[in-house]
């Protein structure tokens, strides 16, 4: 597999409250289709061809889809592919069976058939969309897009807000995608990582922007396995909202680590000089690379704005008493370089041999892919405490359907409202939330590889 020359930077490295249930409504024939389907679109530079790809109308992204918070949002789904499909609302605390997760919230959705979503946008901020059945392959021929939830009072005093989804391709020397989906090596290391990154599907993405402008950047990792490592040059700002919910504070920018499915909303300014360039910059193994430009054209304004004031807070209720909270244990095993000698699958026990050649390399407390029962039962208003320990030789990016939690701290202070987790090897992370949407709700590792190796359980809120 040849590798795609990437622009360099400089040219060379650098150092609700419960989700009540929606009443029934009749399906609309006015409502907006979403089509996925396969389309054309130019990744590579102009002297490769066009890359096949899988698309939300076609296209990657997908349209991006705009409401305000507490507004309904209906999408009639049409499934075009070869496979069948759903379309899972990322971080969006909504009606369980509206989730999209095949198997668990909803049948997929054939080939040639639609499905009406309809439901209720709670929280203001960044989220996204993309499938949730065959998640490894469909995500990484390109399906997925940005749902953005605008502020109802509130909102930041911007000259640009700009939606920015990352992602890296698996590409040939004929810059089309690498169709070894789900290969048990990606499956059992660090997942499907791709040879050209990508911002909004562009290679060389820029904008021009004028010299003290202020811009709201909405960054969203789309990538199958991908963590990305960000820093900004003549960009000056703040971070304000993760994983779609407002910070309490704005913090001062700096590196930005975001794991697959994570999002970060920032406000900066244009600090760079009138023909300069301002850069988003990734840091990899051999050095930083500029994958988002904006050429400095223009002056908005004398000076720079007065620093932000935070967001609104989203309606997420408040954690309970800690020390009273049902409490679980999740242990993650595992991998290559893990020991793991065997677990149960479908019921019955397997040695590792056994379940490699199911497509099978992780486990959640001895058990691979989810069991008849539920990791934890909880209450309406109940506080859960799920204690993580990952002991694996990876990283695991952990992600919560249905609710958003808080990282406990060893001293019992508590982190930013989050939906996904980046967990290091050995690590171990304790998450508490408040059980306030009923439903069957999955539990996964975002790396999408690791997810169909295994890493996936469920628990209940009744």
């Amino acid at each position: 597999m040849t590798e795609l020359t990437r622009r360099q930077f400089h040219r060379s490295a650098i150092g609700a409250a419960a989700v009540a249930a929606l009443p029934a409504i009749a399906r609309p024939a006015t409502a907006p289709i979403l089509q996925a389907r396969e389309g054309n679109v130019r990744l590579a530079p102009e002297d490769y061809p066009e890359t096949r790809i899988w698309g939300y109308d076609g296209t990657v992204p997908g349209p991006v889809l705009r409401a305000r918070q507490g507004e309904r949002m209906t999408q009639m789904f049409r499934n075009d592919l070869p496979q069948a499909s759903t379309v899972h609302w990322h971080g969006i605390r909504i009606a369980n069976d509206m989730d999209g997760a095949a198997g668990l919230t909803q049948p997929a959705v054939p080939p040639g058939s639609d499905f009406f979503y309809d439901f209720v946008l709670p929280d203001a901020g960044t989220y996204w969309y993309h499938p949730h059945n065959r998640t490894f392959e469909q995500m990484a021929r390109g399906l997925y897009g940005a749902l953005i939830v605008e502020e109802e009072t509130g909102a930041p005093e911007v000259d640009i807000d700009e939606v920015l989804l990352l992602d890296d391709w698996r590409l040939t020397d004929k810059a089309q995608i690498a169709e070894d989906f789900g290969n048990m090596h990606d499956r059992a290391h660090a997942g499907r990582i791709g040879n050209w990154i990508t911002v909004n599907a562009e290679g060389d993405w820029s904008r021009a922007v004028p010299r003290h402008s202020r811009m709201r950047l909405r960054l969203v990792n789309t990538a199958n396995a991908r963590i990305f490592s960000l820093e900004a040059r003549g960009l000056d700002g703040w971070v304000v909202a993760l994983d779609g919910m407002p910070l309490e504070a704005s913090q001062p920018l700096g590196r930005i680590t975001l794991a697959p499915a994570q999002r970060v909303d920032l406000v900066v300014d244009v600090v760079a000089d009138e023909g300069a360039e301002a850069f988003l910059v990734s840091f990899e193994a051999d050095g930083g690379y500029a994958i988002a430009a904006f050429p400095v054209a223009g002056t908005a304004r004398d000076a720079r704005l007065a620093a932000p004031g935070a967001l609104p807070a989203n309606p997420v209720p408040a954690l309970g008493p800690l020390d009273t909270a049902i409490r679980t244990e999740l242990l993650m095993e595992g991998g290559a370089m893990g020991g793991l000698r065997g677990a149960k699958l479908d019921g019955r026990s397997m040695d590792i041999r056994d379940m490699a050649a199911a497509g099978k390399a992780w486990a959640f407390n001895g058990m691979a892919d989810m069991g008849e029962t539920p990791l934890l039962e909880a209450g309406i208003g109940d506080t859960v405490r799920i204690v993580m320990k990952n002991d694996t030789a990876w990283s695991h990016g952990m992600h919560l359907h249905g609710h958003h939690f808080r990282q406990i701290a060893a001293d019992g202070t508590t982190g930013p409202l989050r939906d996904t987790v980046l967990m290091g090897s050995g690590e171990t992370v304790e998450i508490a939330f408040v059980a306030d949407n009923p439903g069957d709700w999955l539990l996964h590792c975002h790396m999408l590889e690791h997810s169909a190796g295994g890493m996936m359980t469920w628990l209940r809120v009744s």
